[in-house]
């Protein structure tokens, strides 16, 4: 009997587990809205909120997998493929910047974790389209999708997050 005791979660573990699946179920389904002015703040916001809840490297495993499903599942325009690998690490400069930064201040956290995940993008899809992309008709798409839309959807759900994390008395 002491060893099925074993190898039962505890409760708080068992709490944790259902948190990152519930943060992980809500961040892949958010690109299914396929706009990004409500999936880039869903995404976000979850991202600010699973560091808080989860810490960082739950946060950034959860920050790897929208854009692996968006791809997975056709949702990613083609010329976009190219960028995933740069959307994934942009969302760990997220994650780590905010975790450094929030425990001084949220908003400085939130603010330039935002602005270095913009600033990440914007200048590595610019290098992509420049050296790999040129010529191709849809390659101004990324650049304008890299860009400012950026900034703005992370401040948004650094907002949004916050407002959830002072609900629910994290911060």
């Amino acid at each position: 009997m002491e060893k099925f005791k074993d190898n039962i979660l505890s409760r708080e573990k068992t709490f944790v587990v259902a948190k990152f699946a519930i943060i992980l179920g809500l961040s892949i389904l958010a690109p299914l809205f396929k706009i990004q002015m409500i999936t880039g703040p869903m995404v976000n916001a979850l991202l600010f909120i699973a560091t808080v809840i989860l810490g960082p490297y739950s946060a950034i495993l959860i920050g790897l997998l929208p854009s692996a499903f968006s791809l997975a599942v056709g949702l990613l325009p083609g010329v976009l493929v190219l960028m995933i690998p740069f959307i994934m690490i942009s969302n760990a400069i997220l994650i780590l910047t905010f975790n450094y930064f929030q425990k001084k201040n949220y908003w400085l956290g939130m603010v330039s974790a935002s602005i270095l995940k913009y600033a990440f993008l914007f200048i590595t899809s610019q290098i992509l389209i420049n050296f790999l992309m040129r010529g191709v008709p849809t390659a101004k798409v990324v650049v304008v999708m890299m860009s400012w839309p950026q900034l703005i959807t992370a401040l948004i759900g650094g907002i949004i997050a916050y407002f959830f994390l002072k609900f629910i008395k994290r911060i």
